[in-house]
């Protein structure tokens, strides 16, 4: 109650202060905050010009489309749980048995880690095949491929896990289920 009296008596400091200006310092104080916020939008530029080269050059050198992950499920528990962020690198090394992948399915848009457990290598060592499965799960993952799809290739994967912060992506899966928490922060973003 009191947080209301306060920004209610500054509301009205406010308009006394506006009815005691004449027109020229209006115009000045309207031309002062002009200035104000074109520096902020150009604070906001460079820092969204900034968070896009450093993803950039992180994507160039772990050598994956998506170097940072998010875990949406509990399919990987216990060694990552849902909320945990997940550091990818592709790397040159064929992909082995018992690493943890990163891999995006043709027509889906939230991919998906899971463990490999059985890998295919031709003969002449250019086509791989992969089978996958969440460590949390009864079966491998060929029920969650795309119809007719028995094996991931090499182009299905993003990259393998080489590191992990525990819950830190909590922030991303709350704005997921709840959306009205992501408009809600955008709105105060818009704002400030």
């Amino acid at each position: 109650m009191e947080a209301i009296r306060d920004a209610m008596e500054s509301v009205k400091d406010m308009y006394r202060d506006l009815r005691r200006m004449n027109v020229r310092q209006m115009m000045s104080q309207g031309v002062q905050l002009g200035k104000r916020q074109e520096a902020a939008l150009e604070r906001n530029r460079l820092i969204v010009t900034s968070a896009l080269m450093i993803w950039k050059s992180l994507m160039l050198v772990t050598g994956s489309e998506s170097p940072v992950v998010v875990v949406l499920s509990g399919s990987m528990e216990p060694g990552f749980y849902r909320g945990d962020i997940l550091f990818l690198n592709m790397g040159k090394a064929p992909i082995r048995t018992g690493e943890i992948v990163v891999f995006n399915l043709d027509g889906r848009d939230i991919p998906i880690v899971h463990r490999v457990i059985k890998v295919h290598e031709r003969t002449n060592g250019t086509h791989i095949d992969i089978l996958t499965k969440g460590d949390n799960n009864y079966g491998d993952d060929r029920a969650l491929y795309n119809k007719g799809q028995e094996w991931l290739h090499q182009q299905h994967i993003m990259g393998r896990a080489v590191g992990f912060l525990p819950k830190v992506g909590m922030v991303t899966i709350l704005m997921n289920d709840y959306p009205y928490l992501k408009y809600a922060l955008i709105s105060v973003l818009g704002l400030l």
